[in-house]
């Protein structure tokens, strides 16, 4: 890409995290390979999978060594996973969770407990501390549960005493709002984003300035297509979310987004995946750097 004056065009940079380490070996697996290759600038692990060990948080430090690459905690509150705190409220089946259309009414109306939320997200810290020997780089939220106001607050309240230098996901986006009609659940992401980012303003925690890798995960899609389409737009330091990895027993008994993890571990791991960076003007970011 070339500037007016014959020379070249600073290049974006933008965060490329993958969700979801420990939600199953094979899921694992591909993000550690894709990390390895230099191929994503992060992921954000789920402490309370069962899929996530100590074994595998070593298999994960190992991959990301001379990579530059931010490891994260994905903050879980939504079934079929388990609370790593004791006594945590309200409950879905079995012990596990509720289902996300209950905890995101819950988190809608602020019928959840602000001291149970605090707890639990001191639970999810303290595993994370003692898997890697420190705090995550940032912290997103399964299924976006981080926009909703209660759960945001309690991890910002940890946050700030434990992982000062952690940056929080935002979900909103940079398209125009007009271009998002037709979608009410991004509408909605995006507005609970407007009160995240105010309150990570207020906390002094840094927070990305525009979100991008939502898609209908149901039904085979072009991923080269819809990364593309992730990039238009962005601003310097923004995140694109992605899911990469191999489908396993593990993942098709906790997960209904199965194949198309695939889809994107190929893309992501093939030629196509730099030259598209090169033709867009993106380069990745990494560790070392600044969030914006």
């Amino acid at each position: 890409m070339a500037a007016g004056n014959g020379t070249a065009a600073p290049l974006r940079t933008v965060w490329l995290c993958a969700d979801d380490y420990g939600i199953a070996p094979g899921v694992n697996r591909g993000i550690r390979d894709l990390i390895a290759r230099g191929r994503l600038s992060g992921t954000s692990v789920m402490v309370t999978a069962p899929g996530f060990s100590t074994a595998e948080a070593q298999a994960l430090t190992a991959a990301a060594a001379g990579r530059r690459a931010a490891v994260g905690l994905h903050f879980t509150v939504t079934a079929p996973f388990r609370p790593a705190s004791a006594g945590f409220r309200p409950l879905g089946h079995d012990g596990a969770f509720p289902r996300l259309a209950r905890m995101f009414a819950s988190g809608l109306g602020r019928s959840l407990d602000p001291a149970l939320l605090g707890t639990e997200a001191e639970a999810q810290f303290a595993a994370f501390e003692a898997a890697f020997g420190g705090p995550p780089d940032y912290v997103d939220g399964h299924q976006h549960v981080q926009v909703l106001p209660q759960v945001g607050d309690a991890l910002l309240a940890v946050m700030t005493r434990r992982a000062p230098r952690a940056w929080l996901r935002q979900c909103g986006r940079a398209v125009p709002p007009w271009r998002s009609l037709s979608d009410p659940k991004g509408l909605l992401i995006d507005r609970l984003s407007v009160r995240l980012r105010a309150r990570c303003a207020k906390s002094g925690v840094a927070t990305n300035p525009a979100f991008a890798g939502t898609y209908d995960f149901s039904g085979a899609k072009d991923y080269e297509v819809l990364f593309g389409g992730f990039l238009r737009g962005l601003p310097e330091g923004s995140v694109v979310m992605c899911h990469p990895g191999f489908v396993d027993g593990e993942l098709e008994r906790l997960d209904p987004f199965t194949a198309m993890r695939e889809q994107e571990h190929a893309f992501f791991a093939g030629d196509r995946f730099p030259a598209v960076l090169t033709e867009r003007g993106v380069a990745l970011a990494r560790a070392a750097q600044p969030l914006c």
